[in-house]
């Protein structure tokens, strides 16, 4: 009898949190929202500026806005999540961008969208980096590969699909919606993601919560608003003094961020940020790359929306089927990822580059015969080959990044990586949007459009040299 009580008392020590199936699919729906919405409204602008009686500064702010507050938050989402529960704050993040989707959706006027899309962006910071922290703390050796990979795949896919589906969405005015519908499109995608993520989510936080850090969250946000904001703005604005001074500050306000951190760090304190991150090789190496690879990526992705629709006459739906090439290649060889990292190591990244590079040399080649002639048939060759690099690098970018950070650290280390490549995402918009623009008076749109890729290339080659500094497998 004593033998029969004493095994029904003792209990084995709890399982930890498996993310299943059902799981991964819908951290996976949640992380393409945020990154397609980034994309879906390049090709709804004009749109949107008709409609709503909106300025070129007023349709920068659309697309800044959500990009900037997107950004600032990211760090601070993965804190939090870490803190009061990863599968809480996913929850959380996704309903609050289902309504902001909605009020984007339903926005009367031009600054009320504005708005919505500040509100969305801070929604998908608290959402985003749970995803990659739940695949973090929930999984371990193939299975966290795979899922890495799948994650990598879904990102880079649904930057270039955001931009289609934006096309199809505002052609087909669905029941006269119009632009609204790339907004409200969100709305039935979060229902089901909400429903299919309290059954398949695990709930996960740090075993060591660590309190927010208050002046370092502070001057992070000062820190990326001092760079984006002017970069973002300072165009269409008229580059006012506000845009240099704020420039100017910029590297003060970093220096001070990172001081402050170091100090924090070295009292025993939590930072937001710690500097002890960084002693990681593979994630400080794998930062450095996700930013030329950013800011080329979206860059060009801004410029091809404006020329073909600008500058070749091209619809939105042909514009947005222009890309089709890129994104069905890339879904296709990131699956082959896991699978060539296995046997090659991150030696694939540096075939990945010299692939997008060939790809992106000849979209230009392209522009350069064709103009203004320019569509699917004349970009496929081109697009097809630099989403077959993109493939090559990106999801196994990702992996690299994350794949020393700590399982109590995953929220973090989410974060970081996130706000670095939406930093990235927003500044390749600025800066190559701003030369493109900068260039259509006084050369033609032709010649813009091919020293924009000719730049792009240079990121592409530059993200090549770094890939050499990986180390050749991970763990």
């Amino acid at each position: 009898m004593t033998e029969t009580i004493t095994s029904r008392t003792v209990r084995s020590p709890a399982a930890p949190p498996t993310l299943g199936g059902l799981g991964l699919f819908t951290v996976l729906l949640a992380a393409a929202l945020p990154l397609i919405d980034f994309f879906i409204v390049n090709v709804a602008l004009p749109t949107i500026g008709q409609d709503l009686h909106a300025s070129e500064a007023v349709l920068e702010l659309v697309v800044a806005g959500y990009g900037l507050a997107y950004a600032v938050l990211l760090v601070l989402g993965g804190r939090l999540g870490d803190l009061f529960g990863r599968r809480r704050f996913f929850l959380g993040g996704m309903a609050a961008f289902g309504l902001t989707s909605l009020a984007c959706g339903l926005a009367p006027s031009a600054w009320t969208l504005v708005a919505a899309r500040v509100a969305q962006g801070a929604a998908a910071a608290a959402m985003l980096p749970q995803v990659l922290a739940t695949i973090q703390s929930a999984t371990a050796g193939q299975r966290r590969a795979k899922a890495m990979g799948l994650y990598g795949a879904t990102a880079g896919l649904s930057m270039v699909a955001g931009q289609i589906l934006g096309g199809i969405l505002v052609a087909a005015d669905v029941w006269g919606t119009g632009w609204r519908s790339v907004f409200l499109v969100n709305v039935p995608v979060v229902v089901v993601g909400l429903v299919l993520a309290v059954r398949g989510v695990p709930e996960t936080r740090s075993q060591h919560p660590e309190p927010v850090d208050g002046p370092g969250t502070v001057l992070l946000t000062a820190t990326l608003l001092a760079l984006l904001a002017p970069l973002t703005e300072g165009r269409s604005a008229g580059w006012p003094l506000w845009t240099w001074l704020s420039l100017v500050a910029f590297p003060f306000v970093a220096a001070a961020f990172y001081a402050v951190e170091r100090r924090a760090d070295r009292q025993g304190r939590t930072p937001l940020v710690p500097p002890s991150l960084f002693a990681l090789a593979s994630l400080r190496r794998g930062l450095v790359m996700i930013v030329p690879f950013s800011v080329g990526f979206s860059g060009f992705m801004f410029v091809i929306a404006v020329a073909l629709q600008r500058g070749a006459g091209l619809g939105p739906v042909p514009a947005g089927l222009a890309l089709a090439p890129m994104a069905v290649v890339f879904f296709f060889v990131s699956l082959a990822g896991p699978r060539l990292v296995a046997r090659y190591g991150t030696r694939v990244v540096t075939a990945g580059a010299l692939i997008q590079g060939l790809g992106v040399g000849l979209m230009a080649l392209a522009a350069w015969r064709s103009w203004p002639d320019l569509g699917l048939l004349e970009l496929l060759p081109g697009a097809a080959l630099a989403g077959a690099g993109q493939a090559l690098q990106l999801p196994i970018v990702f992996r690299v990044v994350l794949s020393e950070v700590p399982p109590a650290r995953a929220g973090v280390g989410s974060g970081v990586m996130m706000t670095t490549q939406q930093s990235a995402l927003a500044l390749g918009v600025a800066a190559l949007g701003t030369l493109f623009l900068s260039l259509v008076p006084s050369t033609g749109m032709r010649d813009a459009l091919i020293t924009t890729l000719l730049v792009q290339l240079a990121c592409v080659a530059l993200t090549g040299l770094l890939s050499l500094r990986l180390p050749r497998t991970i763990g």
